[in-house]
Formats: structure tokens, C-alpha cells, sequence
């Protein structure tokens, strides 16, 4: 017997749609097709191809940014809050695709705005953890937006040397060297 098909399960197939050939990927019939379905089930959860692309940039908000900062907030101690989240963000050599991808369709008028929202609401995370650390608003903003860029631009970086810039063996030596140069 089939199991019934929930939204995420159309937002999943897109967003990984997305990371093998972008925007144009999101498309009803070859994502039906890949889930085993008809494109009857994509109208019975979406009103069109827009209202897909939607859910699947909000699924990737939900699992790579605000469920991180719910597990991260339940460490009361800002530095080791901060400790964590570049463990877990830098240290990671987790498949970032779909951050590349969203990053490449930034000016997409569905992708940018949450995009948009998402990147604020990381920066903003970062730049907390720094300001209950005693540092002056300035300083935390400044920190945090470095923290995020650094983050950015190591996986554009590693993309555009097909991961060769960074090797893993090197990722726990570069992390804390990062680390000690911006919570310094």
C-alpha cells in the first residue's frame, strides 16, 4: 500500500530539485514522477509550481535555521552556545547544495524575501549570543556579521575549488582558529 504524500514530502523533492538544477528543476510532473505520484497529489496540497517553491525554501528555514537555533538556545551559557554552533555549523561536512542554491537564486522573487528573512535571522542569533556576552552592540553586530560571511564564503570557497581549498582533515584546525579570531 502507497503511503499518502504530505506537503513536506513535495517541499523535500523540491528543494532537492533545486539543489541539482535550480529553480527551473521545480517542476510538478518529473518531482510526481521521482515520488511515485500523480500530479493530482501536487494539487491536492498546492495551488500551483509558486506555492511548491515556497514550501520548499520555508522546509529548508525551518530544518537549517530555526530548528538549529531551538537546540541552540537551550544552552543557557551565550560562549558555549556560540562553541556549539560553530562546531556544528563549521564543523560540518554536511552537503550544503541547498545553501548554494538558494544563495545563486537570490534574486529570485519567491526564493530572495525568505532568503532574505533567513539570513537576518542568523545574523541576528549570532549578534544575541555576543551581546549576552558583554560585548557593546557594535562589536556584536560587527562579529556577527563576520561569523556569517566567514560561514558563506567558505562554502562558496569550497564550492568553487570542488571542496580542495579546505580538506576535511584541516576543518577542526581551521574552526578554531576561526573561532578564537572572532570571539577574541
Amino acid at each position: 500500500m502507497k503511503r499518502k504524500l504530505a506537503p513536506e514530502d513535495w517541499a523535500d523533492a523540491a528543494l532537492e530539485a533545486l539543489c541539482e538544477g535550480g529553480v527551473a528543476a521545480i517542476a510538478v510532473e518529473p518531482i510526481a514522477a521521482k515520488l511515485g505520484t500523480t500530479k493530482g497529489s501536487f494539487y491536492w496540497h498546492f495551488a500551483n509550481r509558486g506555492a511548491l517553491v515556497e514550501a520548499a525554501v520555508r522546509r529548508w528555514a525551518e530544518q537549517d535555521t530555526e530548528a538549529l537555533i531551538t537546540l541552540l538556545d537551550g544552552i543557557s551559557d551565550p560562549e558555549r552556545r556560540l562553541r556549539e554552533l560553530f562546531t556544528l555549523v563549521f564543523g560540518s561536512t554536511d552537503d550544503e547544495r541547498a545553501e548554494l542554491a538558494l544563495l545563486a537564486h537570490a534574486g529570485d522573487p519567491v526564493i530572495g524575501p525568505p532568503l532574505a528573512e533567513v539570513t537576518a535571522r542568523r545574523v541576528d542569533f549570532i549578534v544575541r549570543c555576543f551581546r549576552e556576552m558583554g560585548l557593546p552592540d557594535t562589536e556584536s553586530r560587527h562579529r556577527g556579521l563576520l561569523a556569517y560571511t566567514a560561514f558563506i564564503g567558505l562554502i562558496q570557497a569550497q564550492r568553487a575549488s570542488g571542496g580542495t581549498l579546505l580538506p576535511a582533515p584541516e576543518r577542526p584546525g581551521y574552526l578554531e582558529f576561526l573561532r578564537g579570531i572572532i570571539t577574541r
